[in-house]
Formats: structure tokens, C-alpha cells, sequence
């Protein structure tokens, strides 16, 4: 995908490669596998990948910023590919002994045989979901984003209560709706769309003041697609209706232990919050509505 040059250079950070931790499982310690199999070793010689010494990652095509950057998962760059690249770098694979292929989002949570040893693709965890195939444990807390056209009335909104009186839509059946439901006090219904193209081009065309995003989609439409869109703030993180991403794997996957330990180690230590402001530090900056 091509980006303008405003988006590319919004983008166009150091490789990941420099901060994944070098540090994997300990070969001794034996991990159970979800689906109640034998144990195995969080160990590179023991882990029972699809290539032997070889961790198979998928993900979607095209590959989009700020999750991936220049189309190209390989090069470490993008918040996702990064996650990656540092996932397997815990459980002691190389850049080198790691390999990307294409899988369509919706081909990769579907029950079957699985091409990858692990999947990344911006996937909510949710238990319809679990019913057919494996999570890890999740290396990302989505937020949800008001994003407006500068200048406009909804774009200076400061509270909640300054999008009261305004007309604020989102996707149908998403966490963005849900999370717009329920943290802002509209005094009509809020506008509905089938998919965020349709959002985004009544935006555009004046129909709504302001439509609701996950926070990366919202920085790269923001960047890259809207002209004079800006991101007006955060909604509040609501317990009702959290969102997390996590890592897509064979159901009763023999390696979903050791995978999410290893998130849980980057999160522990800090990878996932630095990769998170090194890759979407723009977003992150956007100021929580209150």
C-alpha cells in the first residue's frame, strides 16, 4: 500500500529488531499444551512448530500501517510486526529462522488445519471466537477514538459533554458502537454505519459531526486517508466492554502455553508499552474525554 509522504514519514521509525529481548523459555521448564496434550518445552529444539526450527507467522494482505509499514511484515517495522518479531525472539527464534505467510483474516480463525504456527491480524479475543481456535494472552488493550474534521465544532470538543449536542456515529457490531453507547450521553441515537468507509464518507460529506475508531485505525485515517482529520480524544475504558488483541493459534495448539508466556514476559518487562509508543506514540498522545 502507498502512503503520502505525511503518513510515511509519521511511519518511518528504527526497526523494531533493536528492543526484543533476548531471553527465551527456559528449556527445563516444561509447559502444558491448551488442549490438554503432552507438555512440551518452551525451547526452540523442542517446540513442536510447523518447520522444525522454523516459527511460521501469518498475517493479512495487504498489511496495513501502523501495524505493518510498507506492506512488508518482515521488516520488523509496524507495531504488530514488531510484536512478532519480539514474541519469537522469546522463545528463541532469530529473525532469520522466522517466516511470514499470507492468511486471510477470516481464513485464519476458522476451525481447520492451520498454516502458521501463530497468527497476528488484529484479533479480539472473544469467546465465540475461542470456540475455534486458540488465544494467547493479549498484547494489546484496544482504546476507542473520536476522530472529527479540524476546525469544526465537534473537533474542539474537550468532554463528553461537549459531544452531547452532536451527531456521533460508528460501525455497526463493533466495539467502537458498543463503547460510544455507553460513554456518551447523546442526545439522540447515534449514527450507524455498515463498515468504516461508509463512517469515514459521512464524514466527510458533513452528514455526521464525528464518527468513533479504535485508536490505531483512528491515527491512520487521521494520517493517511482524511485530509483535515484530527483525533479529538480518548473515550474512557469501559469494563463492560474492553477489547484486547491477541496472537490466533490452532485449537489446543501444543505451543499456546509457551506463547503466551512469552507476551506475558514482554508485557511484564515493559517490550509491549515501548513498542506501543515507538509505533503508535501519535495516537497515544490523544488526550482521554472525561
Amino acid at each position: 500500500m502507498s502512503l503520502n509522504p505525511r503518513a510515511r514519514r509519521l511511519f518511518a521509525a528504527a526497526a523494531a529488531g533493536t528492543v526484543l529481548a533476548a531471553t527465551a523459555c527456559a528449556p527445563e521448564e516444561e509447559q502444558t499444551a491448551a488442549g490438554g496434550g503432552e507438555p512440551v518445552e518452551c525451547a526452540p529444539d523442542s517446540l513442536p512448530t510447523l518447520a522444525e526450527g522454523v516459527l511460521t507467522i501469518g498475517t493479512d494482505s495487504p498489511a496495513y500501517p501502523p501495524w505493518f509499514v510498507d506492506d512488508d511484515p518482515s521488516n520488523g517495522e509496524g507495531f504488530e510486526s514488531a510484536v512478532a518479531f519480539a514474541v519469537a525472539e522469546e522463545l528463541g527464534y532469530g529473525a532469520e529462522q522466522v517466516e511470514w505467510t499470507t492468511v486471510t483474516f477470516n481464513n485464519a480463525i476458522q476451525p481447520g488445519p492451520k498454516s502458521y504456527d501463530f497468527d497476528i491480524n488484529q484479533f479480539s479475543i472473544t469467546e465465540e471466537r475461542r470456540e475455534a481456535v486458540d488465544f494467547s494472552s493479549p498484547y494489546y488493550d484496544v482504546r476507542q477514538a473520536v476522530v472529527a474534521l479540524e476546525g469544526t465544532e465537534a473537533a474542539e470538543a474537550s468532554s463528553l459533554a461537549d459531544l452531547a449536542g452532536l451527531s456521533v456515529g460508528a460501525q455497526v457490531g463493533t466495539t467502537s458502537y458498543d463503547t460510544l453507547l455507553e460513554t456518551v450521553d447523546l442526545e439522540g441515537d447515534p449514527l450507524v454505519y455498515n463498515n468504516n468507509d461508509d463512517a469515514k464518507q459521512a464524514l466527510e460529506n458533513g452528514q455526521v459531526d464525528a464518527i468513533v475508531l479504535d485508536l490505531p485505525t483512528a491515527f491512520y485515517v487521521t494520517s493517511a486517508e482524511l485530509e483535515d482529520g484530527v483525533i479529538v480524544g480518548q473515550l474512557p475504558q469501559s469494563d463492560a466492554v474492553s477489547e484486547q488483541f491477541g496472537l490466533v493459534l490452532d485449537l489446543g495448539s501444543p505451543l499456546t502455553e509457551c506463547v503466551s508466556r512469552a507476551v506475558d514476559t514482554l508485557r511484564e518487562d515493559g517490550t509491549l508499552d515501548r513498542l506501543e509508543q515507538e509505533w503508535l506514540s501519535e495516537a497515544a498522545e490523544a488526550p482521554e474525554l472525561s
